[in-house]
């Protein structure tokens, strides 16, 4: 440990978690796991180690019976076939053949047992994956463009910029034991497709014109983040060259690190420390720990595409394509998985990509094997030209697995999709976001329509429900409109009535929005307080 936790000789101003990582790193327990308890099995650990797993990728699932999830780094999105295969036999061999792609792009397994994670380490390691720091609080998966490198619509190709940061922070005790999680973002595409505004580090494509020349780089957003309060990230006034980006992002974790709030876990998060700081206060301090940085030059982000890949695309090599499939709620069996790695074999780059939205992308597919792909069996259900509905529902682990969720979510969101796809005819693409509790690990207010679930007592004793908003968005830069996180409604809504209800409220829009009109637009236009009414009538005939 190269630095000095500081923050140790204030202990009245640290919540109590922080005292188990004074006494002992995160980074310790993977050995602990390795050598001791999956020996001695689930009984044997203690408490405070047991929220230390989270720093080997792990959590306790729900119900708390031995059983775990894992989440495995899957950088940028992008993985070899060798390495989705590997996955695909962990699932197999461990995981009762279950795959959730999460909404960072990463992979997650559930069903795991402690005897069981040294194999599982051992099989990553030799895929070139890692679980480690994949939880915790310290550098998270860094998301990014799932396109890197094949991407028409990029300034340059990212991929490897993530890789030299990920090497950097992954197992780095300098970086392990932070206030709370760090998520950052990395992507070169003019259409946002990694969620810049959501993210505690953002780097967004951008150039500048330095002694006469025009040099492609970055401009960088601090402090997003959601859970019950919510923030936008906030632009830098800098330019960042790509040969500086690990710089910059060592300097703001480090600044993260040295001043973040320790005191109430709830409120550690960065966004924490930028909104009380401010943007500029947060450059001076940036630069003071990496020196002097450009000012911003020109924003090269010009849309926001929602981070949706699916049907056949070019890539920047003519002749090749990518195609984008649908996995409903980003959940698939190990079967499919090996399946979609042995057509990206046969008829790609050998290649998988997954999306922060769930799903996958099959890429370097020439135009002579792209209807033999297509012909393929698995893409009957992970299909390139799904429905609309179920092609733009996310949704987050739920009450299946996880120990926070007050509701189930996979299947209510799959029911919800399927449900509007058979009675609603729409030709927009609706975003529908489930998220089973405040830490909106689905990011509902980024949906156009998110729904939160909750409980509701009835004659019959409490029932599943879900409190709606609507209109969120991310946004296009300097040139477009800005992000905006979706509007609460008032009335909560039976769980096995989301679909009827939401019928009734997406017709309402389809019948007064203007030509072309997305729904955020809309929106904006007609006002929360329409849409309120309308929630507030249609619950009106709802019987409990």
């Amino acid at each position: 440990m190269a630095y000095e936790p500081h923050w140790s000789a204030e202990p009245e101003k640290l919540n109590k978690f922080e005292f188990v990582k004074l006494q002992k790193d995160g980074l310790d327990v993977i050995r602990t796991i390795i050598e001791k308890y999956a020996l001695e099995g689930f009984d044997s650990i203690p408490a405070d180690d047991l929220d230390l797993f989270k720093w080997a990728g792990v959590y306790q699932q729900k119900p708390r019976d031995g059983h775990f999830m894992m989440r495995v780094r899957i950088n940028t999105g992008i993985m070899t076939t060798v390495q989705a295969k590997a996955l695909a036999e962990i699932a197999r061999l461990y995981g009762r053949d279950l795959v959730d792609i999460t909404t960072r792009q990463a992979i997650q397994f559930h069903w795991l047992t402690v005897e069981n994670l040294p194999d599982i380490f051992r099989r990553l390691e030799a895929a070139g994956l890692y679980s480690f720091e994949a939880c915790g609080d310290c550098p998270r998966t860094i998301v990014g463009n799932p396109l890197a490198g094949i991407d028409k619509d990029e300034l340059f190709d990212t991929t490897a910029i993530v890789e030299q940061l990920n090497d950097f922070f992954m197992l780095n005790r300098d970086f392990s034991n932070l206030p709370r999680k760090f998520k950052i973002s990395v992507s070169a595409n003019r259409y946002n497709n990694a969620q810049a505004e959501i993210n505690d580090l953002a780097y967004t494509p951008a150039v500048k014109v330095i002694n006469g020349v025009e040099i492609p780089g970055f401009h960088v957003m601090v402090g997003g983040g959601l859970s019950a309060k919510p923030h936008l990230a906030q632009k830098l006034d800098v330019f960042v060259k790509p040969e500086e980006a690990l710089k910059v992002a060592a300097g703001i974790v480090t600044l993260f690190r040295d001043y973040g709030y320790r005191e109430k876990r709830h409120h550690a998060r960065l966004k924490f420390l930028v909104a009380d700081w401010g943007v500029e206060k947060f450059r001076e301090k940036l630069i003071e720990v990496v020196g002097e940085l450009p000012t911003r030059g020109e924003d090269q982000t010009i849309g926001w595409q929602a981070a949706y890949f699916d049907g056949v695309h070019p890539q920047s090599r003519e002749g090749l394509n990518y195609v984008g499939l649908n996995v409903p709620v980003g959940r698939l069996n190990s079967n499919e998985l090996v399946q979609l790695a042995e057509l990206a074999d046969t008829c790609g780059e050998s290649k998988l990509r997954t999306t922060m939205t769930q799903n996958i992308i099959i890429s370097g597919v020439p135009d002579a094997k792209l209807q033999a792909l297509l012909e393929a069996p698995v893409l009957q259900r992970l299909s390139p030209t799904a429905k609309n509905f179920i092609s733009r529902t996310v949704a987050c682990t739920g009450n299946e697995f996880c120990n926070l969720a007050i509701v189930e979510t996979k299947q209510r969101a799959i029911s919800v999709a399927e449900y509007l796809d058979e009675h609603v005819q729409l030709d927009e693409k609706l975003r529908l976001h489930f998220i089973g509790c405040p830490n909106a690990c689905g990011q509902k207010h980024v949906a156009d329509i998110g729904l939160q679930g909750t409980l509701i007592k009835t004659p019959d004793g409490m029932v599943d429900a879900f409190d709606i908003a609507v209109g969120g968005t991310l946004g296009s830069g300097d040139r477009g409109p800005e992000a905006e996180f979706a509007q609460p409604l008032k009335g909560r809504v039976k769980g096995d009535r989301i679909g009827p209800v939401l019928e009734q409220l997406i017709t309402y829009y389809s019948a007064q929005r203007k030509e072309q009109e997305n729904f955020h637009t809309f929106t904006r236009r007609v006002g929360v307080p329409a849409l309120q009414d309308q929630l507030t009538a249609i619950l009106a005939t709802e019987v409990l």
